[in-house]
């Protein structure tokens, strides 16, 4: 099945920039006239995990193929990894630092609504090498 392929670099630790591939994308949404909720939900999603690339990974590469029945989207860093997912899908677990609290990001609501705005969501993560995360949001 043929897909329209978008890639996005995040930059780390750059907050100026912070949101970008999530705009971008969402502006594609845009032009292709897609449902406006699939356009809320995946531009949800993609930014909460491009911020968690900014705060925890020191950046990654977001790859997002449309399908005619779905949205793809893969999330890779190559951060610390995620000792406890189970923990880190609680709303309001954090290890973001007091510099990022204070920048208002880290309230540690990034993976749950990424879970919230995606039919599925894969998490693939390993200590000291990255992680991917992987979303779908069907039409």
């Amino acid at each position: 099945m043929n897909s329209i392929h978008y890639q996005f670099e995040v930059d780390g630790n750059d907050f100026s920039r912070a949101g970008e591939a999530s705009s971008k994308l969402k502006q594609k949404l845009k032009e292709m006239n897609l449902p406006p909720d699939i356009i809320r939900r995946c531009s949800i999603a993609i930014y909460e995990g491009e911020i968690n690339m900014v705060i925890h990974a020191n950046g990654g590469v977001i790859d997002v193929d449309i399908f005619p029945d779905r949205i793809l989207m893969v999330l890779k860093d190559v951060g610390p990894g995620i000792p406890d997912i189970e923990q880190a899908m609680q709303e309001g677990f954090s290890t973001a630092n007091e510099e990022v609290n204070m920048l208002g990001f880290g309230a540690g609501m990034g993976l749950p609504n990424m879970k919230r705005s995606s039919d599925e969501i894969h998490i693939d993560t390993e200590l000291n090498v990255g992680t991917t995360v992987t979303m779908a949001i069907n039409f």
